[in-house]
């Protein structure tokens, strides 16, 4: 297992300073964020990130993430060149040492939730999804954004996209899915870069879109496309946990003794009636998932990929973009290093 953290670039209050002082720390994962979706990372930018990642005496191995175009998700005819795009990334990515990227193939949003500074008995915050909530918002009007959300969409390039979606069924997208996979995965197996796709979060449709990547008959499917062991899952314990039908130490324990876990996003959630749930402390009883069960899934399967703590609480007073503070990831950091030592070398 190989301890790392979610860096936004210089301009995170969360510096590399700080990251490195977490014990067991090795790396750091992030992305180039200035550079519009679907076009190709410069060079210079990639190489920029590697330096003040790697002088500040952690590895740079893990990108998150590369974001797939609309127009490869919806099968335009425009996705050939946002498709030959992403290849010549991965190939730029790899010549700078990234052993796995990260991408999902969400419609218009990636995670969703209705509130972001829900308070807690003890004081803390936390990320909230409470679908009553949910039912009352229309991001068409503007009256959701979330860190992580591409911002650059204006109110009718949203509507357009929406018009386009409710044109595709699931099967549309999942051909579309498959299509892109069996263009980007010869290029990746040919760089040796293992490719991670995130999970719909949460794993239910949203606004009206599909969603595809949402629990383990959907994964069996996914894996399926292709038998390159370079296709695999950046598994987000959060976002599949977060549905009630989700096995999810069952579910790390098939999919890592496959050895098609790249990655792992490890958090908690807490449950609630109706389908809606609260992000917790990493901690076991704080949520409604087994995080000792989930670690020891990895640990009896030899698990070498990357790990990293992901949302956390803001606690202690701390600022900055919600769920991304340093004091509870890194708490939840050494919480998931002492349960591997525990386990045993």
């Amino acid at each position: 297992m190989k301890l790392s953290f979610r860096w936004y670039g210089p301009d995170d209050p969360v510096t590399l300073q700080k990251i490195r002082q977490i014990p067991n720390m090795h790396g750091i994962v992030s992305a180039v964020y200035d550079v519009p979706v679907g076009e190709v990372w410069p060079e210079s930018s990639i190489l920029t990130l590697k330096k003040q990642i790697e002088d500040a005496g952690l590895a740079f191995e893990v990108i998150e993430s590369v974001p797939v175009h609309e127009d490869i998700k919806l099968g335009r005819p425009s996705r050939d060149r946002y498709i030959e795009n992403y290849k010549e990334t991965i190939r730029r990515l790899a010549k700078a040492g990234i052993k796995c990227i990260t991408y999902n193939f969400m419609p218009v949003f990636d995670w969703t939730r209705t509130q972001l500074d829900h308070q807690l008995p003890d004081g803390s915050t936390d990320l909230v999804y409470y679908a009553d909530q949910l039912a009352k918002m229309d991001p068409l009007k503007g009256e959701l954004s979330l860190p992580g959300w591409d911002s650059s969409y204006r109110k009718e390039d949203l509507r357009a996209l929406f018009d386009a979606y409710s044109q595709i069924t699931k099967e549309d997208l999942w051909q579309n899915l498959a299509h892109f996979l069996g263009e980007i995965l010869p290029v990746a197996a040919a760089c040796d870069v293992n490719m991670a796709i995130h999970p719909d979060d949460p794993p239910i449709d949203i606004f009206g879109l599909p969603r595809i990547i949402t629990d383990e008959q959907n994964l069996d499917r996914l894996l399926a496309l292709s038998d390159d062991p370079h296709h695999g899952l950046c598994f987000c314990t959060g976002s599949l946990g977060s549905s009630p039908k989700n096995d999810i130490p069952a579910m790390v324990r098939k999919y890592a003794a496959m050895g098609r876990i790249h990655f792992v996003h490890l958090r908690n959630v807490k449950l609630l009636p109706g389908g809606s749930f609260e992000e917790s402390a990493h901690f076991s009883g704080c949520g409604s998932l087994d995080m000792v069960a989930i670690v020891r899934a990895l640990h009896d399967n030899h698990f070498d990929g990357y790990l990293r703590p992901d949302h956390g609480r803001m606690i202690w007073g701390e600022t900055g973009k919600p769920g991304y503070g340093l004091y509870d990831r890194a708490l939840g950091a050494s919480y998931i290093t002492g349960i591997w030592e525990a386990l045993g070398a």
